[in-house]
């Protein structure tokens, strides 16, 4: 046994987790757990700025055309490139004494509770434009959350935890982002938007509260340190220019580009089709958020035993294909009308194949990262994901529904999805799954990886198999 490989060891087995079952001790280990609690502060403000959106304007008479064009919001998420070397290279003053990630956790997240608050105040129906600025600031807070969010989770799991981590992030944005829409309907029901938007602001601090008491990443590597101009210029393209000079990176970046088209397309859609099949609010609330809820679970569960008995490549082909037929299913809701029946039965198995993709797929996304340039490289990657899928529904989702309808438009979604799938199925043929792989899915805490690296930014004497990762 290695030396890094023994602390996680040890750490698996000792104490009370010894009680559990093999199969679920790796989910109560320390980073794992936070990694949930990091999702749900993820999550929440998803929803604040999507369903939840959608469904207030609806309810305040606008159109659909003008309400799909507030999902154009998303691709704020898809910017964040642009300032996501600020995170990994600025330090704050005075806060920055908690360290580089604590310290940032702290700020946006204030930012961002402030940001839905004043979203909240906001009346669409009186000031549209007015609305149109606080949703720009709610997702440019937010996406600066999830730079610091993913890269605080991706240095806080080592490479044996980032299926489980990665399952537990999802178990979080879950819980963070249905949570926060069952909240806030079943709040604006009774209190109105504002006090609903209020009270869901407050799901901001759990990861603020993991931050402090996690403390600053061990697997946390600083850039060299460079002096001036010099300094801030690599700050900005180094950590793209060692993605790209990966072999096969192009092409792996080509299918982080195409692989949720169809995905991102339908998700944005389905409270529009709730809506004009005249299913109530709470209705809503308890399909959407509740029975879709535990189905997600399920599917997180399935995911994890996917991705270790079967290997990374496997298990995300497999839940690439099921997320697929997932769209399909709200074709056929759209043909049976207002049934409850159909609706659960859409919303759960939807919800089945995104808890095994967001455990397979994310998992693999950040194992391609340089534990060097972890907040950089994940929004790059985090934002060419949904880049295709928010632009076409942002600027086409509503005039393709009214020019389809719902049953084709939703058949439109499913093949949209195959692209992806094909050249996932390519790249494991070919090898570049492996060979564009980053030192997150390999090097463990303690590891030197400025030492000797490769052109992946990997020791050479410190690789790991990433098949369980």
């Amino acid at each position: 046994m290695s030396n890094t490989e023994r602390p996680h060891t040890a750490d698996r087995e000792s104490g009370w987790r010894r009680l559990l079952p093999v199969g679920v001790r790796g989910y109560f280990e320390r980073a794992p757990l936070a990694a949930l609690f990091l999702g749900i502060s993820s999550g929440f403000p998803y929803a604040m700025i999507g369903a939840t959106l959608t469904t207030r304007l609806k309810q305040d008479g606008i159109d659909r055309s003008t309400i799909t064009a507030f999902a154009l919001a998303f691709l704020i998420y898809n910017l964040k490139p642009l300032w996501s070397w600020v995170v990994d290279g600025v330090r704050l003053p005075v806060l920055g004494r908690l360290g580089q990630r604590v310290s940032w956790m702290l700020l946006v997240g204030t930012l961002v509770i402030a940001a839905v608050a004043g979203l909240g105040i906001v009346d669409p129906a009186a000031s549209l434009g007015t609305a149109v600025t606080a949703t720009i600031l709610v997702a440019v807070a937010a996406a600066t959350f999830d730079i610091i969010i993913d890269a605080y989770r991706i240095e806080l799991l080592e490479p044996h935890q980032l299926g489980v981590g990665s399952g537990m992030s999802q178990y979080g944005w879950r819980i963070g982002s249905a949570g926060a829409g069952a909240i806030a309907l079943v709040i604006a029901a009774r209190g109105g938007w504002t006090a609903a938007y209020i009270t869901c602001a407050g799901l901001a601090v759990p990861a603020m509260i993991t931050a402090l008491v996690m403390g600053e990443p061990e697997r946390h590597r600083e850039p060299a340190e460079k002096k001036g101009i010099r300094r801030t210029l690599e700050a900005v393209w180094r950590p793209f220019a060692e993605f790209l000079k990966r072999k096969g990176a192009l092409i792996v970046l080509l299918f982080i580009l195409l692989h949720k088209i169809g995905d991102t397309l339908a998700n944005l859609t389905f409270r529009l089709l709730f809506d004009d099949l005249h299913f109530t609010n709470d209705e809503i609330a308890l399909y959407d958020a509740g029975v879709g809820f535990w189905a997600y679970l399920i599917g997180i569960f399935i995911g994890g035993i996917l991705y270790s008995q079967l290997g990374m490549k496997r298990s995300v082909l497999i839940s690439l294909v099921l997320m697929a037929v997932s769209n399909f299913g709200f074709a056929l809701l759209a043909v049976a009308g207002h049934s409850v029946a159909g609706m659960a039965g859409a919303i759960c198995f939807e919800n089945f194949a995104s808890g095994i993709g967001g455990v397979c797929v994310v998992a693999y996304f950040s194992a391609l990262c340089d534990l060097r340039f972890t907040a950089s490289q994940y929004a790059l990657i985090s934002a060419a994901a949904s880049v295709v899928g928010r632009l076409l529904t942002g600027t086409s989702a509503g005039a393709l529904i009214d020019a389809l309808g719902y049953v084709n438009f939703y058949l439109l979604t499913t093949v949209l999805a195959l692209p992806g799938i094909l050249l996932f199925w390519g790249m494991t043929r070919a090898g570049l799954v492996d060979a564009a792989m980053g030192s997150a899915g390999k090097i463990e805490s303690g590891v030197d990886i400025d030492r000797a690296p490769d052109a992946a930014g990997v020791h050479r004497g410190a690789r790991q198999s990433v098949k369980a990762v």
